[in-house]
């Protein structure tokens, strides 16, 4: 079960556009880190978390290289099917042996 969410998605999205305004502004020259770091005292957010956020929405725009979010949870979905389907296998390939070595028993005669 993921942890629950600490920040709201509104605030989260609030957070974004902010530092996206300070990043399109010429007059300011700042960084990535820059931007975060302002925005996230104004916010009371940790500035890694909002750079996380911010690179996230980056690549989620197609500005950036990089795994989007819809890509990632595809990801996860797929890992998941195929330890699954792993894990069945090894079952099926056990139950198998055990039931060749029933076969090549010889039976008891009466």
């Amino acid at each position: 079960m993921p942890a629950p969410k600490k920040y709201p998605v509104e605030m989260r999205d609030r957070a974004i556009r902010l530092v996206e305004d300070l990043l399109a502004d010429p007059d300011l020259g700042l960084s990535v880190t820059g931007a975060c770091s302002r925005v996230s005292e104004q916010l009371g957010i940790n500035r890694d978390t909002l750079r996380g956020w911010v690179k996230q929405a980056q690549i989620d725009a197609g500005t950036k290289p990089g795994l989007s979010s819809d890509q990632q949870r595809r990801l996860k979905e797929l890992e998941a099917e195929n330890r699954e389907l792993r894990r069945a296998n090894a079952i099926l390939k056990t139950a198998s042996a055990f039931f060749a070595a029933e076969l090549d028993r010889p039976s008891p005669r009466s």
